[in-house]
C-alpha cells in the first residue's frame, strides 16, 4: 500500500473516530495510523509551495522539508551556517559573496545541483526579462534587492554581485524565499510549478489535495541524513477547536499554534506540550493614508484605547508579552529597550480623538479567522472592536479566510478598510521594518506598507541600517526608527508571542526552532 493511499484511508478513519459532542471531544477509537507516517495539523490550506512565491509562514512550514537554501539556520538559533553551499567568502567591501556549492547533491527529479541551478533561481526572481519570471509574482523579493547579478563562477562555485553592502544577505539566503527550486522543473511546469514543488531536501513531493492534504515523502536519495519518517501529511484544519479535537482524537500527530485556551488539554502524559521563543509580533495596521488614522493624534488614540494587558493576560492566557514597538525583543542587540509599551489610557484616547475632531468616526476592521502566527485573532478583533468602541468609534468587523485575507490586505487598505490585523515572525531586525514601513514599500512598489505610512527620517535610518557592517552601529539606527515609529504609531502594537506546538507520545525528536520554521527531518514517529 503507498502512502498516498493509506492517507486517502487513513483520513477517513480519522474524521470517524472524532466527534464534538456540546463543545467536548469525544473518541470510539483512537484514530491508526502506521508508525512512519506523520501527520501535521496545519493553520490553513497554503497558497504555493514555490518558495519565491509566498509569505506565509504557514506554507514555510512545509516548504523547508521539500527545499533547501545555500545557508541554513543552526539548530536552535537564528545564526547562519553552510546547507548547499559548504563556504563562503566576501569581498573586503562587503559586495561580492562568492559561494562553493556542495558536490553531489541533486534535485527531486534527478537533475544536478550546480552553480547554473543557482543563478536560474535569483534571476526568475530579480529579472523581469528572464524567461520564467511570469512564473511569480516573487513578493519577497526585496530580501535581494541589493543584488546586482549572480555570476557563474564555475560549476560548483557562484559569486554575487550587490549594489552596496548589505548585512542581512547570509540570512535572507537561509530564510524560505532563498530555497532553491530545480530549474528543470520550473521549466517543465512554468506557472504551474507551485503545485508540483521539486527541490534538494530530505523529503519529496507525493501528493497535494486541495483543502484536504499535502503529502511528502523520504527522499531516499538524499545527501544528507535521511529522514526518520517515511511520509509527513500536513492536513489544512483551518478551525483551532477542531485541530485541538483531532489532536485529542489521534487523527493528528503534530499540531502547531495551540490556542491558549486549550493548552491545559495537553498536561498528561500522552502529549509533550513545546514552547519556543522567536521573534514575533502582532499589530493593527492603520490606514494613514486615508480616514480618521491619517491624523497621527488618532492613531496614537487607537494604541491608548486598546487594553493590550487584558488580551494577553485573557485572550492569550499569558502566552505572550505586549509589544512597544515594530522590533520583536527577541532580537536582543538591536531592541530598544528604553521603550514602554503605550499604556491603556481610554480617556486619553478620547481627548486625541476629541482634538482631532473625529468623535463616532465609522471604522472598518479587517480581521482573519486565522494564520500564521495570528495567535487568536477572532477574540482578539473582538475585544479590539470593544475597547475602540468604548472610546468612541463605530467599529465594523469584517471577517476573512486567511488566504482572502491575505488577498484583501497585501494590495493595500486604501479604499476599503481603515485597520487590519496582521503578524510577523522575521529572521532579521531589518526585514519587518523595510518590508512594511518604509515609503517605497507601498504596495503600488510591491511591498506590504499596507496602511501608506511614510517617514522620511525611517526611510533614511532603514536603509543606512542594512549597509553598516558594525552590529553596533546597525543596533543604535534599528534603535533609533523604534522610537521615530513607536510615536508616530503607524500600527498598534498588541502583543509579542512565544509559539508553542503539541505532539502525541508517538512522536520523538521534535523541537520548535526561533525561525518558526518546522523541520522535520529528524522526527520520528513510534
Amino acid at each position: 500500500m503507498t502512502f498516498t493511499t493509506w492517507t486517502r484511508r487513513g483520513f477517513l478513519a480519522a474524521a470517524a473516530s472524532t466527534m464534538l459532542v456540546f463543545g467536548s471531544v469525544t473518541s470510539s477509537a483512537v484514530a491508526e495510523t502506521p508508525p512512519g507516517v506523520l501527520i501535521v495539523g496545519q493553520i490553513a490550506e497554503p497558497k504555493s509551495l514555490d518558495p519565491a512565491a509566498v509569505t506565509a509562514v504557514n506554507d514555510f512550514r512545509i516548504l523547508v522539508n521539500l527545499y533547501e537554501g545555500l545557508t541554513r539556520y543552526k539548530s536552535g538559533t537564528l545564526e547562519v551556517e553552510p546547507s548547499l553551499a559548504t563556504k563562503w567568502t566576501i569581498s573586503d567591501d562587503g559586495t561580492e559573496y562568492t559561494f562553493t556549492l556542495r558536490e553531489g547533491v541533486t534535485f527531486h527529479d534527478g537533475t544536478p545541483f550546480n552553480a547554473e541551478a543557482v543563478k536560474f533561481n535569483f534571476d526568475r526572481m530579480l529579472d523581469e526579462k528572464h524567461p520564467y519570471h511570469d512564473t511569480g509574482p516573487f513578493p519577497l523579493a526585496f530580501f535581494f534587492g541589493a543584488v546586482e547579478s549572480t555570476d557563474v563562477v564555475d560549476e560548483m562555485t557562484v559569486k554575487f554581485k550587490l549594489n552596496a553592502p548589505y548585512a542581512p544577505f547570509l540570512s535572507n539566503l537561509a530564510y524560505p524565499t532563498g530555497l532553491i527550486v530545480s530549474p528543470a522543473a520550473v521549466k517543465a511546469q512554468k506557472k504551474e510549478f507551485g503545485r508540483s514543488p521539486v527541490g534538494t531536501g530530505p523529503f519529496k513531493f507525493a501528493e497535494w489535495r486541495s483543502n484536504e492534504a499535502v503529502v511528502v515523502e523520504r527522499n531516499n536519495e538524499y545527501w544528507g541524513e535521511k529522514a526518520g519518517s517515511d511520509a509527513v501529511v500536513f492536513r489544512p484544519i483551518t478551525d483551532a477547536n477542531t485541530r485541538v479535537a483531532e489532536m485529542l482524537a489521534g487523527g493528528i500527530d503534530l499540531m502547531v499554534e495551540v490556542p491558549p485556551t486549550s493548552l491545559g488539554q495537553f498536561a498528561g502524559d500522552n502529549f509533550t506540550v513545546t514552547e519556543q521563543a522567536g521573534p514575533h509580533v502582532w499589530f493593527l495596521i492603520l490606514n494613514a493614508k486615508e480616514g480618521p488614522f491619517a491624523d497621527k493624534k488618532v492613531r496614537q488614540a487607537a494604541n491608548y484605547a486598546i487594553n493590550k494587558e487584558a488580551i494577553v493576560n485573557d485572550v492569550l492566557e499569558g502566552t505572550a508579552t505586549v509589544a512597544a514597538g515594530p522590533t520583536p525583543p527577541a532580537f536582543a542587540w538591536a531592541y530598544n529597550e528604553a521603550l514602554d509599551p503605550y499604556p491603556y489610557d481610554p480617556e486619553k484616547a478620547k481627548a486625541l480623538i476629541a482634538e482631532a475632531g473625529v468623535e463616532g468616526a465609522e471604522l472598518t476592521f479587517y480581521v482573519t479567522e486565522g494564520g500564521s502566527g495570528m495567535l487568536e485573532p477572532v477574540p482578539m478583533g473582538t475585544a479590539i472592536q470593544a475597547d475602540l468602541e468604548a472610546v468612541g468609534f463605530d467599529v465594523k468587523i469584517e471577517t476573512y479566510e486567511w488566504n482572502t485575507f491575505l488577498g484583501e490586505v497585501n494590495p493595500g487598505l486604501e479604499g476599503k478598510a481603515d485597520m487590519a490585523e496582521m503578524a510577523w515572525m522575521t529572521n532579521d531586525p531589518d526585514t519587518l521594518p523595510y518590508l512594511a514601513l518604509r515609503s517605497k514599500a507601498w504596495p503600488s512598489e510591491g511591498g506590504f506598507n499596507s496602511g501608506y505610512y511614510a517617514n522620511e527620517k525611517v526611510d533614511e535610518l532603514l536603509e543606512s541600517a542594512r549597509t553598516a557592517t558594525d552590529l553596533e552601529e546597525r543596533a543604535r539606527l534599528y534603535r533609533e526608527m523604534q522610537t521615530i515609529v513607536q510615536e508616530d504609531a503607524p500600527w498598534v502594537f498588541v502583543a509579542n508571542w512565544k509559539q508553542n506546538a503539541v505532539t502525541s507520545d508517538r512522536v520523538k525528536n521534535f523541537g520548535l526552532e526561533p525561525s518558526f520554521l518546522l523541520h522535520l527531518q529528524g522526527v520520528v514517529k513510534k
